[in-house]
């Protein structure tokens, strides 16, 4: 019996937040204070850094920025006219993500838990970029209140939604889903972070990987010849 295509996307796509979770972590806390996939984060902290507030980082959150619209950009370009749903285009993609980040991974743990500041900043504008992306991609796939990368919109939903807000809690138990993971990967990419810095980034490009080949096999199995 076969699973429905979008009850696997659902899974797919909360697989990949959680992987948001662990990057954003290891980018915050390792990386000098980068998000690389909430860009909300990294605007708000560019805002307070011009002014100088608490010595914020300008140049990192900058270039993640870039990198992430730079990414997107990408993803929409290659994505440009394609239906709502997974093809091959979207393996490639996704496979890309993945592979990006468990090869910066692999370079954290070549250059230590210490890297130098422009090894940072390069490592967190190509995460952004990649991360940039995956939110392209995911927005193809179109799973509701499931972007991957934020969650205020899902937060804003489960709460409106909700018997205290409009009573109608559609979607309530994807939306909590989505929040509870990205928060479960920043507090796995958090705790990783005590072994090794390039851990966290080790295990979200290894789930990336998962849910991509799981991605291109349901949809081998289930296109009409």
């Amino acid at each position: 019996m076969s699973i429905p295509t979008e009850r696997m996307h659902l899974w797919l796509m909360l697989a990949l937040t959680f992987g948001t979770g662990v990057v954003d972590a290891v980018g915050y806390l390792g990386l000098d204070r980068v998000f690389t996939g909430n860009m909300t984060g990294n605007v708000v902290i560019l805002g307070m850094a011009l002014v100088g507030a608490d010595d914020l980082p300008i140049v990192g959150p900058a270039l993640a920025l870039v990198g992430f619209m730079a990414g997107a950009a990408l993803g929409g370009r290659v994505l440009k006219g394609q239906e709502k749903t997974w093809t091959m285009r979207t393996t490639l993609l996704f496979s890309l993500v993945a592979t990006v980040t468990v090869g910066l991974s692999v370079l954290l743990f070549v250059v230590g838990d210490d890297p130098k500041p422009a090894v940072g900043i390069t490592i967190t504008t190509l995460l952004g970029g990649v991360m940039g992306v995956q939110a392209a991609t995911a927005r193809v796939i179109a799973v509701k209140d499931v972007t991957t990368v934020v969650v205020t919109s899902t937060i804003t939903g489960l709460a409106a939604d909700s018997m205290f807000g409009s009573g109608k809690r559609t979607g309530s138990g994807r939306r909590a889903l989505a929040v509870l993971l990205i928060l479960a990967g920043a507090v796995v990419g958090a705790a990783l972070l005590r072994w090794h810095i390039g851990a966290g980034l080790l295990l979200a490009g290894v789930v990336m990987l998962a849910a991509t080949a799981v991605g291109a096999l349901h949809h081998r199995a289930t296109r009409t010849p």
